[in-house]
């Protein structure tokens, strides 16, 4: 194989021309060979293998730097900056992150897991670098899906500014995770259909050189354009026209599908082991879709991750202009579902716990501050979630439930968080969030209420006496479990608290355990520092009751294993009856 000569991109400078198609094909090889067992970013990573190997023809990492977006797309930058272990030894896939991770390589300068980030980041390092007085190239590489964020569109005005060597590689597939959104697609499509010559031009428009590749497939011409701009005096776009999933059949005619994948055969495309029974995403889809159908004023907003809540591309026109794709616009969307509902529309906006994370001035500002009536489905909160550090969405409630007029629900159940969702669709209040729940459906026999307008009014669902537990959403269950094992291990029952909502306090409740409980114990799915439990340790400070929190310390997480992280907080049934002494 010819990367068997390839530890370095120097080595790769070695080869011929001639040789580098070749290369491209055995780089597939190891993407394939990954990606089939453990799954990942497939799409983008396939698609720009002839740009990797360009850039590192032609620039001279790491002294050159570059900045991929999302970082994705690096699959290929890491096969040949000495990574090429973690693609083709299986035992060795988990030495390595799906991301640039600086903790990894000297060619890689971020840990970068949020879109729309590189130009800014590269416009920092190029402005490094001019302090310094020094001459390296610096190269951002965003996705045409990626320049719908608004970090994207500030790094590219303000790029200009620069004056200086600085070059934004703008890879364009046609395609976000799904298709693209929003008026600037319409001008890349303009761009790529005339060769790069139409009249209306973005990238000229914001200040900037620009350069048009027709082929961004083709190793040859890639390499004359980035050898045009190295070592350029000035900002400059490189425009590459690439198709996303090239060289895998179903990655080329199903780009949604296979933006990421989980594990698959490579001979059929088809998914190994998996669960495709009822889930919390596919079952919001579908209630959704019913009540769009029932009620013209109620409308459904996702910012570029649609199957987040299950809308495939079938359900998403099933649902037509009743459903929206802000693109990947969180901020625009929580603005935009604010001005729905002061103008007599029922608006939910669903996204990943972890992307609302950019979203909080406009919840404060433009949504509670405003006191309007929008839902917003946070997905994936949760230690079972998305699980690199670019993805942790487990610092959602100490963000939000500290937001004034926001009302925050922990559902426990299925049955329980589909009666919030129609309540907060129905009611016009108040704004509210509700966390997702996440991992298998559970079901209840047991009645749920269906009015939450009685605010912070917590459910006992079973009267006890000493220890009392308060288990918030996602980690009810063990509360449940935890319940279970003190009154085996003590013959006393305790009492057991649904609270469903994250952003107050029951104090009458609260106060009323004071007359027959000792112990409080707080068991939440997220961060300690900020959180729910601490609330309640602040309230039961000036008495005699002893409260123990439980939940996850503040720290960056990476690839973790969840029972590990349970164990390392303590978040176990065994483990608490040990601090409470029994």
């Amino acid at each position: 194989m010819i990367l068997d000569k390839i530890n370095s991109p120097e080595d790769l400078k070695k080869l011929p021309i001639e040789e580098l198609d070749d290369l491209a094909a055995e780089i597939r090889q190891g993407l394939m060979n990954r990606l089939s067992k453990i799954g990942g970013h497939f799409g983008p990573n396939f698609g720009i293998v002839e740009a990797t190997i360009a850039l590192h023809y032609v620039f001279n990492s790491p002294v050159d730097k570059f900045v991929f977006d999302v970082s994705h797309q690096c699959y290929t930058h890491k096969i040949l900056t000495g990574r090429k272990y973690g693609y083709f030894d299986d035992s060795r896939f988990n030495d390595i992150s799906g991301y640039t991770n600086p903790d990894e390589s000297v060619h890689d300068f971020f840990n970068i897991g949020h879109t729309s980030t590189s130009v800014s980041l590269a416009c920092g390092l190029a402005k490094g670098r001019d302090l310094r007085g020094a001459k390296e190239n610096i190269i951002a590489i965003i996705g045409d899906g990626s320049l719908s964020g608004g970090e994207a569109l500030e790094g590219l005005d303000f790029a200009s500014e620069l004056k200086s060597n600085f070059i934004i590689v703008v890879n364009d597939n046609d395609m976000s995770i799904a298709e693209n959104h929003g008026g600037l697609y319409s001008n890349l499509r303009a761009l790529r259909e005339s060769g790069g010559k139409s009249e209306c031009n973005l990238f000229k428009a914001m200040g900037l050189d620009y350069i048009y590749v027709n082929d961004g497939n083709d190793i040859s011409s890639l390499i004359q354009a980035f050898n045009k701009v190295k070592d350029i005096d000035h900002p400059v776009v490189v425009h590459i026209n690439t198709q996303k999933g090239k060289g895998y059949k179903y990655a080329e005619t199903n780009r949604e599908e296979w933006h990421w994948h989980s594990p698959f055969d490579p001979e059929t495309g088809a998914p190994k082991g998996g669960y495709n029974g009822e889930s919390y995403e596919g079952n919001t889809c579908q209630y959704l879709l019913d009540k769009m159908k029932k009620d013209e004023k109620v409308v459904t907003l996702v910012a570029a991750v649609p199957v987040v809540i299950g809308f495939t591309e079938d359900k998403r026109k099933e649902a037509g202009s009743q459903f929206v794709d802000v693109g990947i616009a969180e901020e625009h969307a929580v603005a935009m579902a604010s001005g729905i509902a002061k103008n007599g529309g029922k608006p939910i906006f669903a996204t990943n716990s972890t992307f609302f994370q950019r979203t909080y001035d406009q919840i404060s500002q433009d949504l509670c501050i405003n006191g309007n009536a929008a839902t917003l489905l946070n997905c994936n909160a949760s230690v079972y979630g998305l699980n690199d550090v670019g993805h942790l969405g487990i610092y959602d409630i100490p963000m939000m439930s500290n937001i004034p007029n926001l009302v925050y629900l922990a559902p426990v159940n299925y049955e329980e968080y589909m009666a919030m969702l129609d309540w907060s669709i129905e009611q016009n209040q108040y704004p509210v969030a509700i966390r997702m729940p996440c991992g298998p459906v559970k079901h209840t026999d047991e009645q749920v209420d269906t009015d939450y307008s009685s605010l912070n009014k917590y459910k006992v669902t079973k009267e006890g006496s000493g220890i009392a537990i308060i288990a918030l959403g996602n980690f009810y269950n063990i509360g449940e479990d935890l319940a279970a094992k003190i009154e085996a291990a003590t013959g006393v029952e305790p009492t057991l608290i649904n609270p469903r909502y994250i952003t107050g306090l029951d104090t009458e409740l609260l106060e009323k355990l004071k007359t027959n409980h000792t112990k409080i114990v707080t068991l939440e799915d997220g961060i300690l520092s900020g959180g729910f439990g601490e609330k309640i340790a602040s309230f039961y400070g000036p008495s005699e009751i002893k409260v123990f929190n439980y939940g996850l310390k503040k720290e960056f997480l990476d690839r973790y294993n969840v029972e590990d992280v349970m164990r390392d907080n303590r978040i176990v049934p065994e483990l608490i009856m040990e601090d409470l002494g029994l």
